[in-house]
């Protein structure tokens, strides 16, 4: 099984590429903080295509909060330069759920209820319950 759930916010705005077929790609990178760790945080770069890609381009922006969910793709190549391999992991989302509102905090926010973009379907609007967790309280 190939599955990742990150939560996060972007470090830049996305990039928007189209593939020789007409196909959006949507890049942007997510820094996801270490729990108990302050100022500490894991980078991950994410790829969205299609339609999900143009959602992403439309609404998010650097500083906004997102929850990616998707799977893990190495790819692998042989540097020009130095002859070596290389390889890079990206997230390659499925679904990508936008947890705060443009400004980029609540506050300017007209709506508490997060957008969600989906690849198989339309944004959705979804009331969330965000309560924090309580880590010692998962059974795994």
């Amino acid at each position: 099984m190939n599955q990742v759930i990150l939560m996060g916010r972007l470090t830049r705005d996305p990039e928007q590429r189209t593939t020789t077929t007409g196909k959006t790609i949507a890049n942007f990178s997510i820094a996801v903080d270490r729990a108990g760790q302050d100022d500490s945080a894991d980078f991950f770069d994410v790829t969205a295509w299609e339609k999900l890609g143009e959602l992403v381009m439309q609404y998010l922006a650097k500083g906004r909060r997102v929850l990616v969910q998707g799977r893990l793709r190495q790819d692998s190549w042989d540097d020009k330069e130095t002859g070596k391999k290389r390889t890079r992991v990206e997230v390659v989302a499925t679904d990508v759920t936008f947890l705060d509102g443009p400004s980029g905090g609540d506050s300017g926010s007209t709506s508490s209820a997060p957008r969600q973009a989906s690849a198989s379907k339309d944004v959705v609007i979804d009331d969330i319950d965000d309560k924090p967790i309580d880590l010692s309280e998962i059974p795994f």
